[in-house]
């Protein structure tokens, strides 16, 4: 080969994956809903910590004196005491924050707090409440009918707000994340 002929096959050679003829790699499964929103959860949550200047929590990752574990908890989940309670149809009482980076992360998701922990408190435990109740699901559906809808606004909400949150992330400097 001579020297211009060769200059070209190694200029195609380096231009090659630039051309998209290559085969791809493989391709990463698409996020379900909930994988979506619980990802975008974790990236606001991480976000929030490191911002405070805490390290966030993974599982298999070693665990940092028991004051640092309290100050991690304290900032991603709230101090006491809970200012948002309901009452389960069988007496026992669910409380949440809305302090703390958790708090902060559903109220960027889902756009009101309260609102999401009183209905998705209410959807999640239409199982046990018609246990409780002995009653068939369907029947406690019906009963929960506006609860319902809203959740799956509130949700639907959530999942817009956590693509963005998503898509944000991945344009932003790693080390920001």
């Amino acid at each position: 080969m001579n020297r211009p002929t060769r200059a070209l096959a190694v200029l195609a050679c380096a231009l090659l994956p630039l051309t998209g003829c290559t085969s791809p790699g493989p391709e990463r499964p698409a996020r379900t809903p909930d994988d979506t929103v619980r990802a975008a959860t974790q990236a606001l949550t991480d976000r929030c910590l490191t911002r405070q200047g805490l390290t966030p929590p993974r599982p298999g990752q070693r665990r940092g004196s028991s004051a640092e574990q309290q100050r991690v908890a304290a900032a991603l989940f709230g101090r006491p005491p809970a200012e948002l309670s309901l009452t389960l149809a069988n007496g026992i009482p669910v409380r949440a924050h809305t302090d703390g980076c958790l708090a902060a992360a559903q109220r960027t998701l889902y756009g009101d707090q309260k609102r999401w922990f009183r209905v998705s408190t209410v959807v999640n435990n239409l199982g046990p409440e018609a246990a409780h109740r002995g009653l068939g699901l369907a029947s406690v559906r019906a009963r929960h009918h506006a609860e319902l809808t809203e959740y799956r606004q509130l949700r639907q909400h959530a999942l817009d707000a956590s693509r963005r949150v998503l898509r944000t992330s991945t344009d932003r400097p790693t080390k920001e994340n």
